[in-house]
């Protein structure tokens, strides 16, 4: 069983939220609260696979509980991971997320079966983000690329060709096994050297070494 912790401001859609993924076989609600500084506290005390966040991702306290429940640490030396939900037309809001840890994001108008199926991928370690949010985050990363290529190209030197093939791929979309396929490497293989490409550069989530893959300069965006 995935267990979930549910965070948003809004009792109706926290309800909803709940709801949702309470009807899913493989899928356990542990808790909910309207206040991400008490989804902070609340995900040592519950200990969830993923932290469902809807709310405030736009201000400090959002941004604050998000850093504090993806740098902790769980028994088993397990993080929790966050999936950020994002109303439409705030999609520029992604990229703070981003920064602070999360590793998934979806457009809140999503349906039932993306959000499932988003909370099982991000519980697996790997990366969402929603079509509709990609352009913002790439358009957003664009803006950011002059300010922090400097600092990143130096991170990028400490990868080896092989860490710096992988990125490219992961920054791609391409999932553990179509990149040990392509590679041809065992999928273990791929899933430790992404171990070790995020250690290198700083990252918590496989969604942030994409976002570092495009400020470096490896990968460019598309025009």
């Amino acid at each position: 069983m995935t267990s979930v912790l549910v965070v948003h401001d809004q009792t109706l859609q926290r309800l909803g939220l709940r709801m949702l993924l309470a009807a899913e076989p493989d899928l356990t609600v542990v808790g909910e609260t309207a206040n991400p500084l008490d989804a902070a506290r609340m995900s040592t005390e519950l200990q969830p696979d993923v932290v469902v966040m809807g709310s405030r991702v736009d201000d400090a306290d959002g941004l604050d509980a998000i850093r504090s429940i993806t740098r902790r640490t769980l028994p088993g030396e397990r993080r929790p991971r966050v999936l950020v939900l994002i109303p439409a037309g705030c999609e520029t809001h992604s990229y703070a997320a981003l920064r602070a840890g999360a590793g998934g994001f979806l457009l809140q108008d999503a349906t039932p079966e993306e959000l499932a199926a988003a909370v099982r991928v991000v519980a697996a370690g790997d990366a969402v983000i929603t079509p509709g949010l990609t352009r913002a985050l790439i358009d957003t990363v664009r803006q950011q690329q002059p300010v922090r290529r400097l600092t990143r190209e130096t991170e990028l030197h400490a990868l080896t060709e092989r860490e710096r093939d992988i990125l490219t791929a992961v920054a791609s979309g391409w999932s553990n096994a179509e990149i040990g396929e392509r590679l041809c490497i065992a999928p273990t293989t791929v899933k430790s050297h992404v171990s070790h490409i995020l250690a290198k550069i700083g990252a918590r989530a496989r969604v942030q070494a994409v976002v570092f893959a495009y400020e470096s300069g490896l990968v460019q965006p598309a025009a």
